[in-house]
């Protein structure tokens, strides 16, 4: 099995309602997302793929819903004020954690025909968290 990881630098906004710590307050993440492709054989280049299709697919999604957005939960209280105000927000059924958003990293790649391994997305230098199938190693 071959595998290639490519990075991925974005930043975005949110908080975690009912969190009991600091997170419970608007604050915001430059983060680092590694994103891993598998293949069981090489391409015709001798590659599993190249890295700037990993970059340009994950761009398209990241860049349009992600990148320097304030992310927030449907029940977000604040929803209201902030999309009178005009504010760019994604709502997002789940709670915007670092987890969630690796989910909904990998599974659009998954879509767009990429055999991904894993995303791992660095929400600050000591801390991260890992999203990958079931059956994945």
């Amino acid at each position: 099995m071959y595998s290639v990881t490519k990075e991925i630098f974005f930043c975005y906004g949110h908080r975690l309602m009912h969190h009991t710590g600091k997170c419970r307050h608007l604050h915001g993440h430059s983060v680092r997302a590694a994103i891993t492709v598998s293949a069981e054989s090489l391409n015709s280049q001798g590659m599993v793929c190249d890295f700037a299709d990993i970059s340009a697919a994950a761009h398209a999604f990241i860049d349009t819903q992600l990148d320097h957005n304030l992310l927030l939960h449907r029940d977000d209280p604040l929803l209201p004020l902030l999309r009178q105000a005009g504010e760019r927000v994604l709502v997002l059924d789940q709670h915007p954690t670092a987890e969630a958003l690796a989910e909904m990293i990998y599974w659009d790649l998954q879509q767009k025909g990429f055999a991904v391994q894993s995303v791992t997305l660095w929400e600050t230098s000591s801390a991260c968290a890992t999203y990958r199938e079931e059956d994945q190693p």
